[in-house]
């Protein structure tokens, strides 16, 4: 194998590498993963005037297992089925 040949299949893979690390599913999954888990939090630990501003509907609480549900989801969706890099067709010559 030449060296340009090398090159380029490392620059794939790297390119194939790229494209699963920024897949979005992954950036949403991950932010409503970690932002559930402080709303989650935030309504674990509410007070009884929070509550009743709510009337009586912990939304805190709620929102943030919906929020945990929703980035697993993304995360799941992403671990089933990866992010695979378009193949390349051959050039004829």
């Amino acid at each position: 194998m030449s060296d340009l040949q090398h090159e380029v299949s490392e620059l794939e893979r790297k390119s194939a590498t790229a494209a699963r690390l920024f897949d979005i599913r992954r950036i949403i999954g991950g932010l409503f993963v970690v932002y559930g888990i402080i709303v989650t939090i935030a309504g674990i630990t509410a007070s009884d005037a929070d509550l009743k501003k709510a009337e009586d509907i912990n939304i805190n609480l709620w929102t943030g297992l919906g929020m945990l549900a929703l980035g697993l989801f993304f995360l799941v969706w992403l671990w089933l089925r990866p992010a695979v890099a378009p193949a390349e067709e051959p050039a004829d010559d």
